[in-house]
């Protein structure tokens, strides 16, 4: 097959932690399609990758690219900032095989106030959320997020958020930040549970909540009820492709946020998969069973470790 992937970072020169740790998702999932013998492109604004060859693209032109090399392709996988991951979805969508996310999931998830409105009124476990229209409960502490935004950006704690536009207010949970990632379609196919490394002071009025990096798999008594609960999240918002779902595991499984794309934690859990995640990634889009996989050891990252 011809493969198309699209990372926006590498493909617009946005700089910073979102290219090292988009380059990293990028050359992981060139990696494995190159492995199993498929011709893959991926759209770049300059960086490169040792596997598959690259198209020029830019902020500017990225979205015409993409239409044009989609109709050439078998199939793609798209990666982006949850605001413009819907737009660039529905192209994908209209012209080959979407290896991920459908466009209707992928707007609903990048939402995150609309994405927690939905699993709350399924009877998932969600912190309070709040929006600037809204009057905002006294005497607790919440983290301030952007309504649209990914990789921890412009996320805080904050005691009394007077909230802008664009902004929300979810209640502080005390418990382990966690993430489970997932192969969801037709069949769903938990892969494991993560760690993530979170550098955030509670106590700290607008300390900010830094992803820092993230250890796979993390050995959990209570693994089953993380899966059960990203698996009924996945299938409300009926998710496709590798999903990652952010939890803070308490009292009981809260969820945070659901990623309709490949995350970072990938980047660790192919080292130790005895299953390529292009085939996994195939398998699914085609509706095929999807294969059991072993984990073997453990691994662990930093951001800065990525490439």
């Amino acid at each position: 097959m011809k493969i198309l992937l699209s990372e926006y970072a590498v493909s617009t020169g946005m700089g910073g932690t979102y290219l090292l740790e988009g380059k990293a998702m990028l050359h992981t999932l060139a990696s494995s399609f190159s492995r199993l013998g498929h011709e893959m492109i991926y759209t770049s604004s300059g960086p490169s990758i040792e596997y598959g060859s690259s198209v020029a693209s830019s902020e500017d032109s990225i979205n015409e690219i993409l239409e044009k090399q989609a109709k050439d392709c078998d199939a793609a996988l798209v990666i982006a900032p949850e605001e413009l991951l819907p737009g660039i979805t529905a192209i994908i969508d209209d012209n080959t095989l979407n290896l991920g996310c459908s466009f209707e999931s992928v707007t609903i998830c990048s939402d995150k106030l609309e994405c927690t409105r939905k699993l709350e009124a399924a009877s998932i476990a969600i912190p309070g959320t709040y929006s600037a229209d809204q009057a905002i409960p006294k005497g607790k502490r919440w983290i301030v997020k952007p309504r649209y935004g990914c990789a921890s950006e412009d996320t805080f704690v904050c005691h009394d958020p007077k909230l802008e536009e664009g902004q929300i207010a979810t209640e502080y949970i005390e418990g382990e930040h966690l993430s489970v990632s997932l192969i969801c379609g037709k069949e769903t196919l938990p892969l494991t549970v993560n760690k993530q490394m979170i550098d955030i002071d509670p106590e700290r009025d607008a300390s900010s909540v830094v992803y820092c990096g993230c250890t796979t798999p993390y050995p959990t008594e209570r693994e089953q009820e993380l899966y059960e609960t990203a698996i009924e999240a996945t299938r409300i918002l009926e998710c496709n492709g590798y999903t990652g779902v952010d939890i803070i595991l308490g009292d009981r499984p809260y969820i945070i946020d659901i990623n309709p794309r490949p995350t970072t934690s990938l980047v660790g859990i192919t080292k130790i998969m005895d299953r390529e995640i292009a085939e996994l990634l195939i398998a699914n889009a085609l509706g095929q069973p999807l294969p059991q996989i072993n984990i073997t050891g453990n691994y662990s990252f930093t951001k800065e470790e990525l490439i």
